[in-house]
């Protein structure tokens, strides 16, 4: 009985689950034509769809990032509607439609300004409340390709197109000291860029590359303050457009609190890795640039604000200059991580068929502790054997000053704890200042000893942390990122240790394997280190189940 009854309810369910044998497709997607006669598909639209005659209420559904929506159906007739217009260009854009969709096959709908009504944009629609929403689908239309990953040694961040000629525009925090950024524009292409201009009391920098890798992705709209209307006000929805580094671009919208002539402020909840991202109105104009930093150190709360794009015309002007006096632009194509993730069932195994307790590879060096993580390392460190009985214990959490290297190296990655928190299948080479005592600190605290006072150790770094060369067979490896762990000891003094990201396969055929490390206290001075083939081999076995 409760069989024929589910059976009877999963009938009358007009957009629900199906069985296989009556189960069929419907592929829906919603494409317009911009004023540069290209094709946009349209993200985030909202359509209706309903059974004729009707038997239950209508389904809700959204496209995808490609326009495109797969809605599975019982054979019948059906009508799709928009539940709200699509206000694109000055022009709304409704679209009701009446199909049959007959079982056993997919059936594609195709939503075009040939089936819709088209009508022009009166100031009702662009303020009204469905017309906001509708204005998220939009701007991911028309600025998606527009917005890019930002990659620092010390932090990751967001930048967007304001000049064809390839100027992107983004927070200065992010780019921090850097004169040269890596520019992600897809999930497969990253890109040096130049930093060219920069105001640190506006919080706004200008970065330059090669146009080519762009495309047709065009500048973004920088709304212009006027005497008839500000282009952004108290209780005003706003959106905020931000990417990840696997190329897919994330449109969150919120609502303005309040303006000032250096902020706007907004309930916007973004990433830490968003800094530097498009603040949009519901007209699609760039109103601002996220400046996304912590409310107080070691907080995670997140100051949500943003910078008024107008701060931003002296230094868009002052780059516009410099390639008056320039004309090659940066067209470095520089490594990306791959795309599939190492699987965690791979890990585990990995893990379980070592046993005990896995520990960084150390290399020798004279001023830095050298470790080479992989991610069966990673994985080993939280959840291999030893990691689960110390959860059993009540005792306090890790201290990494208090550890062997090998194991303090696979802790507290600082500011690229998230990264490594993902178990990347790429290779980290770590390198952290070793520490040692002055000698007239010693002299002192053995003059202090005869006096009957027992002082401890006083140590240092050695030295910050400057760079690092991989070799390979004679020839340099480039990294996939040359991060830096930042640690912020008192309020001025800062300590580098160097993170750097490689392929997977970096080591794949090498026979011979070179560092070479430079520390900021002797920057003409290089350590060179030959890393033991063992390690090689080592590290080669760890990814063979990611192969």
């Amino acid at each position: 009985m409760k069989t024929a009854a589910a059976a009877i309810v999963l009938g009358l369910l007009v957009c629900g689950s199906v069985s296989a044998r009556q189960a069929t497709i419907l592929q829906i997607k919603v494409t317009v034509v911009d004023a540069d006669q290209h094709e946009r598909a349209i993200p985030r639209h909202a359509l209706l769809i309903s059974d004729n005659p009707a038997t239950a209420a209508p389904r809700r559904v959204l496209t995808g990032l490609d326009g495109t929506a797969q809605v599975p159906l019982r054979p019948g007739n059906y009508t799709v509607e928009s539940d709200e217009p699509l206000i694109f260009q000055g022009k709304s854009y409704v679209w009701t439609q009446t199909l049959d969709v007959p079982a056993g096959r997919v059936t594609t709908l195709n939503l075009t300004a040939a089936n819709a009504e088209v009508t022009a944009a009166t100031g009702a629609d662009t303020q009204s409340a469905a017309a906001v929403e509708a204005s998220a689908s939009t701007v991911i239309v028309a600025w998606q390709n527009s917005v890019v990953s930002i990659w620092t040694p010390t932090r990751q961040g967001a930048g967007f197109l304001v000049d064809a000629r390839g100027l992107i525009a983004t927070s200065q925090r992010v780019v921090g000291v850097a004169n040269t950024v890596e520019v992600q524009v897809s999930r497969n292409e990253k890109y040096l860029a130049r930093v060219v201009a920069g105001d640190a009391q506006k919080n706004i920098a200008i970065l330059w590359l090669d146009p080519k890798p762009l495309g047709a992705a065009p500048p973004v709209k920088l709304a212009s303050p006027d005497a008839a209307r500000t282009p952004i006000a108290e209780h005003d929805k706003v959106f905020a457009m931000e990417p990840s580094v696997h190329g897919t671009k994330r449109l969150t919208s919120g609502t303005v609190k309040s303006v000032t002539a250096e902020s706007i402020l907004t309930d916007i909840g973004l990433d830490r890795d968003s800094s530097g991202a498009p603040l949009f109105n519901g007209a699609g104009d760039v109103v601002g640039v996220m400046s996304i930093d912590d409310a107080r150190p070691g907080s995670d709360e997140l100051s949500l604000r943003a910078v008024p794009i107008a701060g931003a015309a002296t230094v868009i002007a002052s780059a516009e200059k410099w390639l008056q006096r320039h004309t090659e632009a940066p067209s470095t194509r520089l490594p990306v991580e791959p795309e599939r993730p190492f699987p965690e069932e791979a890990l585990r195994d990995a893990v379980g068929s070592r046993g005990g307790s896995l520990s960084a590879y150390l290399v020798p060096a004279a001023d830095f502790d050298v470790s080479v993580i992989t991610p069966v390392l990673l994985y080993g460190a939280e959840h291999g054997p030893s990691r689960a009985i110390e959860r059993e214990r009540a005792g306090a959490p890790r201290n990494p000053a208090q550890m062997q290297p090998g194991l303090a190296a696979l802790e507290d990655f600082g500011n690229w704890s998230d990264y490594v928190s993902d178990y990347p299948p790429v290779v980290l080479i770590r390198a952290t200042p070793k520490l040692a005592e002055g000698f007239w600190t010693t002299v002192a605290r053995g003059a202090a000893q005869t006096q009957g006072m027992a002082i401890p150790p006083i140590k240092r770094p050695k030295g910050n942390f400057a760079s690092l060369g991989l070799d390979c067979d004679g020839k340099e490896v480039t990294p996939i990122h040359p991060f830096r762990i930042e640690r912020h000891l008192g309020e001025t003094a800062v300590l580098y240790e160097g993170l750097y990201v490689f392929a997977y396969d970096a080591l794949e055929k090498c026979t011979a394997v070179k560092l070479t490390l430079v520390s900021e206290k002797d920057p003409d001075k290089a350590d060179i280190r030959v890393v033991d083939p063992r390690i090689v081999e080592q590290i080669q076995k760890d990814f063979a189940g990611y192969r």
